[in-house]
């Protein structure tokens, strides 16, 4: 999926509800912050979205632009209706978000995950495919390593939680700065 491409989920989601904002909260809400990111980030062709004020109309546009639906035969693509409980962000997540609005999204607006509230949010979910994706937003450095550690005392999770939370972290950076050392040559001798 690319930045035209949510655009387009955008609009058709506004067209569906009749409503005017909506949040991107996946792995494609990168594309606000960073329109055109490397291929590794893209992959996905479906974007996960619910109206802002209005979250029961997310059924609606998983029926209309859904998987398996016409719109993503079509296209190539889809949308993903979900609800604001799908991902777990740290406090103050939406005074962070990315806004696109433009010709594209017919004037709706689609307020994307900052990068590192969506970093977070895939870190807690804790899949294969999250840590990959958080592993490339370290390397490519849109995600600094002090900025993600901090962020783990504004998750709503317990103490316990946010001490798993912030190990996992730890060991991703760990692998994002090895991956970084062999990508440039400098790939460090056992026992250094």
């Amino acid at each position: 999926m690319n930045r035209e491409d949510l655009e387009h989920i955008i609009r058709a989601a506004g067209e569906i509800t009749d409503e005017y904002e909506f949040v991107i909260v996946g792995s494609q809400s990168i594309l606000g912050g960073i329109p055109y990111p490397p291929a590794v980030f893209t992959v996905s062709s479906e974007a996960d979205i619910y109206p802002l004020n209005a979250h029961e109309k997310a059924d609606h546009i998983d029926a209309a632009i859904g998987e398996g639906s016409h719109f993503h035969d079509t296209h190539g693509y889809y949308a993903q209706g979900v609800g604001p409980e799908t991902a777990c962000l740290p406090a103050g997540w939406l005074h962070r978000v990315e806004r696109i609005q433009n010709q594209g999204t017919n004037g709706r607006v689609g307020y994307c995950l900052g990068v590192l509230d969506l970093f977070m949010a895939k870190a807690v979910a804790d899949r294969d495919k999250d840590r990959d994706f958080d592993v490339a937003l370290l390397v490519h450095s849109y995600v600094k390593a002090d900025e993600a550690i901090a962020m783990v005392g504004k998750m709503p999770i317990d103490a316990a939680s946010q001490g798993r939370l912030r190990a996992r972290i730890k060991r991703w950076i760990k692998i994002a700065d090895d991956q970084r050392a062999q990508d440039s040559g400098n790939i460090p001798e056992a026992g250094e």
